[in-house]
């Protein structure tokens, strides 16, 4: 009977190769063929977020054992890849968590989103925004008109009252509970028109409402004439980064509207995420 082992290396001999691997071994690529290698490595460890081990790691990079098994302990050396103690699988390390955190500043963020806030105005014919959270603050990206043209909010850093804003009640009730707590404690509720929430039993009840739906609603709470929903954004940690949110004449965005506007709303914010590394999973919070 072949063993395992065996097994193992006939198949890491035989897998086809990957198409960076296949580029540098054909020189196809002048990039160093190590750093290729190392490349298609960390791509086939990001797919397996429960790990993968040396002879599923090789078969599927279409490296010999050995060839692999070097270029993994210097990825494990570098901390971009982390070894268990136990089962021995390989899964993403601390550095590149720290890389990719570094990489998401607003600006970033600000220029992937910038296409889908144009895209999603001129799907939905409604102004669209793009917001964060700073401690108790909303601040205001970038938002779009109806016609889809980008505009930046009214002034750098424009803030909006987080009780009384669809995306202001999304990165709310996306914050973890403590943290949540200590801010609804100082945070201001002031009436802004007849609709605004201004208790804060009702504003927890309506954040829990956020939280089992997934939407946040502004129904005329800022402006009596306007009607906002908004979702959120999720960054490759599933952490709640931005909000996107679209706004509209509440004459004209009737209730069936945001319900129907919605899923196309949740549709580009799904696609942001995707852009900023989110994998759709449930580990999102």
């Amino acid at each position: 009977m072949t063993s395992s082992r065996t097994k193992n290396k006939n198949l890491a001999k035989t897998a086809p190769q990957s198409e960076p691997v296949r580029r540098a071994a054909t020189g196809e690529s002048g990039r160093i063929q190590s750093l290729i290698r190392a490349a298609a490595i960390l791509d086939a460890v990001a797919r397996q977020p429960e790990g993968i081990s040396l002879a599923q790691l090789s078969a599927e990079v279409g490296l010999h054992n050995s060839t692999a098994f070097h270029l993994i302990q210097t990825l494990v050396n570098l901390d971009f890849l982390t070894q268990g103690p136990d089962n021995r699988r390989y899964r993403m390390g601390s550095r590149i968590f720290a890389l990719a955190a570094g990489a998401l500043n607003d600006n970033t963020l600000l220029s992937l989103a910038t296409p889908l806030l144009e895209r999603l105005s001129a799907e939905t014919g409604e102004a669209a925004h793009l917001a964060v959270r700073s401690r108790h603050e909303i601040i205001v990206i970038a938002r779009t008109a109806a016609s889809g043209l980008l505009q930046l909010a009214g002034h750098p850093g424009a803030t909006r009252p987080a009780h009384a804003t669809a995306i202001g009640k999304m990165l709310l009730a996306a914050m973890p509970i403590g943290e949540l707590e200590r801010v609804l404690e100082t945070l201001p509720l002031p009436r802004l028109t007849p609709n605004t929430i201004t208790d804060q039993a009702t504003l927890r009840a309506e954040l829990d409402e956020v939280r089992r739906t997934g939407l946040a609603h502004d129904n005329c709470e800022l402006d009596a004439d306007v009607r906002c929903v908004a979702v959120a954004v999720h960054d490759f940690a599933g952490r709640c980064v931005a909000a996107m949110g679209i706004s509209g004449p509440a004459w004209r965005l009737s209730a069936q509207l945001v319900k129907q506007k919605s899923r196309q709303l949740s549709a580009m914010a799904a696609e942001l995420s995707a852009l900023i590394g989110f994998d759709g999973s449930d580990k999102a919070a």
